[in-house]
């Protein structure tokens, strides 16, 4: 007998059991994809492509912003209300951004580089996603894979959407939502059940959290279960609509509630706020705009229109509006066939979803700038259409070899767009298309917006790494970038050419923000350019000793804070003596009219002059007790030149006695990476040892909380603590020996204080500190912990004595004190009780460690008064966000 036999065919059938029903699975799927062997094919080259160049794209400032977001609604889900992005950032959720940071966290990246390559990487693989979906909601629409398959090329082979696809995680991400809402929505509209349509409302509700255009679809669909009530027969098919109708709308709203921590305190009165940052968003930037000057809420009616155009690949616009042609006219011949069909009904709601987002924001005045980037989820349903008009012109050929020739065409014309890309490559994001003129070289510059993405920083310092002898051969004039750059892209580079960065050039000389800036062609070391196209240029400095030495015995032009002295082709400012503060802290504007108006470059047409604005530390430098800087003029004779400077730094005698007032009269609040003390009016921060780096983040904030909320100001009420911030450019000043700021307290009585330090739009916080204001907590504090026994231990001893509650922890770090602290007291008669907590049974008096405590001698200490009615008992202790506890203690408290 053989084992098989001896043991029953456990040996030889078990596996088989197992392996069988997995390879019938197999070969189902493999059954399932083979149908679609171009779309897998596709898929597998476009993630090829960008594995190969996700390397290849720069790091944007609305990148750092969005960052800081999902960690900012963390700590506000750990009990911080005050860790919401200000102003109007906080209207932005978290959909997409929180499982970016997740896999982050999850994978342990610290280093800046790897941080925001796996968010490239991320969002990259979530724009192919949305083109899976635009498949295949192609196929379903148009039961032709060929189509299907262009549906994806468009989606995929915009180039500025594509250049965009690493970097930006709200604009693509909200355009592949898009995509995916309007898939869910063929699916529930076919399949007409609750379900479906609850994932409908989830989808939107995401896709809303992102961006607020896309409650769109929150008209649209329950506009097209009006359609439905309308043409219902009988009661019964009436109530399947306001059932779906109902789900979806409450399944929606509950998602954007739920992914946007803002919404939670107030629903509908910030819903309401939510709704109008749609048309009164607070930046207003200015862009040029066929070679005028716009400021964002102020474009002509054509301006998405013609950015779309312009922009978008030709072969895919002329199938785009070609299948909304067709399905405008069809829609026209039988209004009621339409409403009634699936497909035509669904081709409408594509066109409206093109048409109507342009609409919407011309009638509410939105601000829309940058291009048209906010309004680049356009191109999903476009996509579509392309298909759509791609299907119809193949349909209409008739024969095979005019069908081919269709299909040979719109073949034709994304291989077209592919080699565009490739010929501009990684600067698709200032693609245009034949419809304006590429070719009069510097013309495309001067019409429209071409500096906003950072992707030719990238090459413009990997340019420096690799070029040492730009630097050494005239150590004396180093480079500066002309228009966008950012230091941040310096820490995007490899190891080895962010190391020959670090050896040669400073910080100062890269960190700048520029706009369409003018730059002397005999001027530059190296240029990016894009159809003959200047989109950034590395210049040298002037030699500015030779400047400083052309200014002696020259009387000044004009005797100011800086001797004035116009040479040729520039203005010279000189200040002696002088510290490096001014000029790495100071900026000037320069207003220049010219002799000929006539001169001025096209974008100025019918303005009088021209203004520039400079960095001093970009056109300055320090040298002998000296600051000396040259600001160049325009290549045109001028007439007038006007400058303004920005106030000065913090004089440094100033900062000095501060400093000496701070440690001899003050008292330390805290030790972060600044030392923080508080004087009678004001909070001076010290740093000692501070480098000249250091000082370009004299950016501090500094949340106020009052003793009584009528303190603050009305405008501030709403929304507790007071925020304010510590401008370097006024309230800093870099010593030769150490870093100081100053915040003047405000003129009610200050509870405490959080601060911090971030770099201007906030990669999350640099360090944060929190720290009450009153000095009796601590007196009180040390005088309990002297004089009473614990009445309950726990991760803090909790102390009572003199009618109040003492927490003390030993050792102790600040670390152990952000989550915020529960005391429940129950009274001996619940009468005493305020009315709104009788039905609970005990009062609530949670407190903030850092208003309530102090940090000293190792210890971590906090007095809480309790009430002056007789206690029977209470329970303390930490948790967070009132979701879990961290510790707790009962205390028996009857007297």
């Amino acid at each position: 007998m053989t084992a098989a036999k001896r043991d029953g065919g456990i040996l030889t059938d078990m596996p088989l059991r197992i392996l069988q029903p997995r390879r019938r699975r197999l070969q189902a799927v493999m059954r399932t994809l083979a149908p679609h062997g171009g779309m897998l094919l596709a898929l597998a080259l476009f993630l090829a492509g960008g594995l190969a160049v996700l390397d290849d794209y720069g790091r944007t400032q609305d990148e750092i912003l969005q960052r800081s977001k999902p960690i900012a609604a963390i700590e506000f889900l750990q009990g911080d209300l005050g860790a919401l992005p200000p102003g109007h950032n906080k209207f932005y959720g978290v959909a997409f951004e929180l499982p970016l940071l997740l896999v982050e966290r999850a994978f342990g990246l610290q280093d800046v580089r790897g941080v925001y390559l796996s968010r490239h990487l991320l969002t990259h693989l979530f724009f192919l996603v949305g083109g899976l979906f635009a498949y295949f909601l192609a196929s379903r629409l148009l039961h032709s894979r060929l189509a299907a398959l262009y549906a994806m090329l468009v989606f995929l082979l915009h180039p500025r959407i594509y250049a965009q696809s690493f970097p930006s995680s709200i604009d693509v991400p909200f355009f592949v939502l898009f995509a995916v809402a309007l898939y869910l929505t063929h699916r529930a509209f076919r399949r007409e059940t609750l379900g479906a349509f609850i994932l409908l409302g989830v989808g939107v509700g995401a896709l809303a959290n992102l961006r607020i255009m896309g409650v769109i679809l929150f008209a649209a669909i329950p506009a097209m279960h009006g359609m439905d009530f309308a043409l219902a027969r009988g009661w019964a098919e009436r109530k399947r609509v306001i059932a779906a109708t109902g789900v979806f709308a409450l399944s929606g709203a509950l998602t954007v509630f739920a992914l946007l921590p803002y919404l939670w305190a107030d629903p509908v009165g910030r819903a309401v706020e939510w709704w109008t940052t749609l048309s009164d968003h607070p930046t207003k930037p200015y862009e040029l705009f066929r070679g005028t000057l716009y400021r964002s809420d102020e474009f002509p009616a054509d301006y998405v229109p013609t950015w779309f155009s312009i922009t978008s690949p030709p072969f895919a616009l002329a199938f785009g509006l070609i299948g909304a042609a067709v399905v405008l006219v069809m829609a026209a011949r039988s209004p009621r066939i339409a409403l009634r069909s699936g497909r035509l009904r669904f081709g409408l709601l594509l066109v409206g979803c093109v048409a109507a987002p342009v609409a919407a924001a011309l009638l509410l005045g939105a601000n829309i700038y940058n291009g048209w980037r906010h309004m680049y989820f356009l191109w999903a349903p476009f996509a579509l259409l392309a298909a759509l008009g791609l299907a119809w012109l193949a349909s209409a050929a008739g024969r095979a070899r005019f069908r081919a020739a269709v299909y040979g065409a719109a073949g034709a014309g994304a291989a077209m767009t592919l080699i565009s890309m490739a010929l501009i490559h990684p600067n698709q994001q200032v693609y245009f298309n034949a419809l304006v003129d590429r070719v009069a070289p510097e013309r495309l510059r001067m019409q429209y917006e071409m500096g906003y993405w950072p992707h030719p920083v990238l090459q413009a310092l990997q340019w420096l790494a690799d070029n040492p002898h730009a630097l050494t051969d005239n150590p004396s004039v180093p480079p500066h970038f002309i228009q966008r750059t950012t230091a941040e892209n310096i820490e995007m580079l490899p190891d080895a050419a962010r190391a020959r960065i670090e050896k040669n050039i400073s910080v100062d000389i890269v960190q700048t923000i520029m706009r369409n800036a003018w730059s002397r062609s005999d001027r530059a070391l190296r240029r990016v350019r894009v159809y003959e196209n200047t989109i950034i240029a590395i210049e040298p400095k002037p030699d500015l000793q030779a400047v400083y030495e052309a200014t002696l015995g020259r009387v000044p032009d004009v005797d100011s804070a800086f001797d004035v002295h116009l040479l040729d082709g520039a203005v010279a400012l000189v200040m002696e003596p002088c510290l490096p503060s001014f000029i790495t802290q100071s900026n000037v504007k320069v207003r220049a009219a010219p002799v000929n108006r006539a001169d001025l470059p096209p974008h100025r047409e019918g303005e009088t002059d021209e203004v520039r604005f400079f960095e001093l530390y970009q056109h300055g430098e320090f040298f002998n007790g000296k600051c000396v800087a040259s600001l160049p003029l325009p290549g045109y004779p001028v007439a007038d030149v006007v400058l303004d400077w920005g106030a000065p730094p913090l004089d440094h005698d100033v900062a000095r006695e501060a400093m000496r007032r701070a440690r001899t009269d003050g008292r330390l609040l805290a030790r972060a990476a600044y030392d923080i003390y508080i004087t009678d009016d004001e909070l001076v921060y010290v740093k000692e040892p501070c480098s000249p780096n250091a000082a370009k983040t004299l950016f501090f904030f500094v949340h106020i909380h009052p003793r009584s909320e009528d303190d603050l100001p009305e405008d501030q009420r709403r929304e507790r603590p007071e925020r304010r911030y510590v401008k370097r450019n006024h309230h800093g000043a870099l010593l030769p020996d150490a870093c100081v700021a100053l915040f003047p307290l405000p003129d009610y009585p200050v509870a405490g204080f959080q601060t911090g330090q971030s770099i201007g739009s906030g990669d999350g916080d640099l360090w944060r500190a929190s720290f009450s204001a009153n000095p009796e907590p601590y007196r009180a504090v040390r005088r309990a912990v002297a004089s009473s026994e614990p009445a309950a231990r726990s991760v803090f001893d909790v102390h009572l004595s003199d009618g109040a509650l003492t927490y003390v922890k030993e050792p102790c770090e600040q670390a152990d004190t952000e989550d915020r602290f529960f005391l429940h007291v129950v009274p001996e008669r619940a009468d005493d009780l305020p009315e709104d907590r009788r039905e609970y049974g005990f009062n609530g008096l949670d407190f903030d460690f850092f208003l309530n405590g102090a940090w000293f001698d190792g210890k971590c200490a906090a007095r809480v008064p309790l009430p002056d009615y007789p206690i029977a008992s209470a329970r303390t202790g930490q948790h967070i966000s009132g979701v879990r506890e961290i510790w707790s203690a009962e205390l028996a408290l009857g007297r």
